[in-house]
């Protein structure tokens, strides 16, 4: 089986690339929730906007003030994103 990478480009904190994106939980001009194939990421901001999201190709592209980037695990038993984050 292929092995899919993940990457994340955060660009002088204005702009952020991530693949691998299987889906977006939610999202507000302060906070990103996203599901990777192999957990999820939270990213923190200001103005965040969405500028491009490909479900197909697993891309989105998130411009802002991007404070932080936090990764989270995933879980055995399927959990929503948001329960996992608050748990």
């Amino acid at each position: 089986m292929e092995e899919k990478r993940h990457t994340l480009y955060i660009d002088d904190r204005q702009s952020l690339v991530v693949t691998d994106v299987t889906d977006v939980g939610s999202f507000s001009e302060e906070e990103v929730l996203i599901s990777l194939s192999e957990g999820g990421l939270v990213i923190k901001g200001e103005s965040l906007h969405m500028q491009q999201l490909d479900l197909e190709e697993g891309r989105a592209v998130i411009s802002g003030r991007v404070h932080s980037a936090v990764y989270t695990q995933k879980h055995k038993k399927e959990v929503s994103l948001w329960a996992r984050i608050w748990k």
